[in-house]
């Protein structure tokens, strides 16, 4: 087959989207395909890098869920399938004015039993008391589509606070009281399965047991999340993806039956990059996409990581994964893990512990600090929450501006809107629309090289 046969498939974002897109498409027959990347290195958001004489220690993610397929298909695609950990049993806590175990039973904060709620020392009497009313109300419309106003009228505002907001905010750096419940599938699920959220939480858990010691929730490369983004690369290239670093477009412009970018002729465009980035790209060329798309919020974040002296490390909290902390009692730290005892293998040699501190979400910005101010805040707070006085051996501030996307109450509807109105040789894919993570990235660059290969050879579609 000659160049000319060939579809040419530009791909713009070298992170786990993009590189998925590209890794799906390389070896298809007739597809020539091509990624460019703006900085000088690939995988976006996922970095991971030596550490406290370890290499690997993550900047960001530092695992995936199990339980979404993408991401562990993905890893067995591209050689890691023996390369993948799974987190001790360590187990997490809240930190409200002292550390609360997190009850058992529970789906994203949600309540599956009345027990572990009953006894927690988390929730006052008066919040328990509201909770275990949730059972007899009636059903309560998700048409707002907010987290918080949904799990507020079911359970009352501690279980949403020290929860669910603690939980799930923390996951994606959110105010879920501005949060959409539909984009989130367990709670969307939870919310149509039943009219009750905790007898609706409860079946789900009898349908899907718990067993973490078979079946663990999470997975990661020994090697750090990189090395997914590596390999993904590497397999892409391998199967002939053009892949370039450093690459800053010029000019995106549409032709009659494709797009001119930086003056090279493509079928069709994937843009796997932030959704203001993709906004930018797009401003001369379809401004009604570009509007739409700059509306979408993000959130910054920053990640400290810490070296800290074993023999200061105290032995109560030894069983600990880390702690998250509810906005009521926030200052600037938003949890903490306990990254030596939530993974085996991040335990350095000396007997010193690594720990990595979040800061900053939605409302609550953080890269307006400098790195000491970051640093101090991160060693305070945590200080005050563990009553230590813990002094960092080393520390490594990693800052991510836009880092998560918020999907504000009908964020889905936006989104559809937002595809009807591209045309047939342009894509969006990312966390910017359709989930958040790694499997859900992994999914959507997956459904976008789909979606290509349809329209370049199924006459139907």
């Amino acid at each position: 087959m000659s160049a000319t046969d060939f579809h040419r498939v530009l791909v713009v974002g070298g992170g786990i989207t993009g590189l998925t897109v590209a890794e799906q498409l390389a070896d298809v027959d007739g597809i020539d395909v091509t990624l460019l990347e703006s900085d000088n290195r690939l995988g976006g958001k996922i970095r991971s890098g030596a550490f406290a004489g370890i290499d690997g220690i993550d900047e960001g993610a530092d695992a995936f869920l199990r339980r979404v397929p993408a991401g562990m298909a993905l890893a067995g695609r591209v050689g890691l399938d023996s390369e993948l950990t799974s987190p001790t049993s360590a187990h997490a806590a809240v930190w409200h004015h002292s550390l609360h175990p997190i009850p058992r039973g529970v789906v994203l904060g949600v309540p599956a039993s009345i027990r572990p709620f009953a006894t927690t020392g988390l929730l006052s009497w008066r919040g328990k008391a509201r909770a275990a009313l949730e059972p007899f109300l009636p059903r309560t419309s998700v048409e707002p589509d907010s987290i918080g106003e949904f799990v507020r009228a079911r359970f009352g505002d501690e279980v949403h606070e020290r929860l669910v907001d603690a939980l799930v905010g923390s996951i994606y750096a959110a105010d879920t009281d501005r949060f959409s419940l539909a984009a989130v599938p367990q709670l969307a699920d939870l919310a149509a399965r039943r009219r009750s959220l905790l007898i609706g939480a409860r079946s789900a858990k009898a349908a899907n047991p718990p067993r973490a010691e078979i079946d663990p929730i999470f997975a990661a490369p020994r090697g750090g999340m990189q090395a997914l983004t590596d390999a993904t690369a590497a397999a892409a290239r391998s199967s002939g993806a053009h892949i370039r670093t450093g690459h800053t477009i010029e000019s995106l412009e549409s032709s009659a039956d494709g797009w001119i970018v930086d003056d090279e002729y493509f079928d069709i465009v994937v843009l796997a990059t932030p959704a203001r980035a993709s906004a930018s790209l797009l401003r001369q060329a379809a401004p009604e996409v570009a509007g739409a798309l700059a509306s979408i919020d993000f959130a910054d974040v920053a990640l400290v990581t810490l070296q800290v002296d074993g023999s200061s490390w105290p032995e109560r909290l030894h069983d600990r994964s880390g702690y998250l902390v509810p906005k009521p009692v926030q200052e600037r730290v938003t949890a903490v893990s306990f990254g030596s005892q939530k993974w085996a293998h991040w335990r350095p040699d000396d007997g010193s512990q690594i720990l990595r501190v979040s800061l900053g979400r939605d409302g609550a910005p953080i890269l307006d600090l400098t790195d000491d101010a970051i640093v101090d805040h991160a060693v305070r707070e945590l200080n005050v929450h563990l009553e230590t006085a813990i002094e960092p051996q080393a520390v490594r501030v990693s800052r991510w501006p836009d880092a998560f996307p918020q999907y504000r109450p009908h964020h889905l509807g936006r989104v559809a809107h937002i595809d009807s109105l591209l045309p047939r040789s342009l894509l969006l894919a990312g966390a910017s629309y359709r989930g958040i993570g790694i499997p859900a990235c992994v999914a959507d660059g997956c459904r976008a090289a789909a979606a290509i290969k349809a329209r370049l050879f199924d006459p139907d579609e």
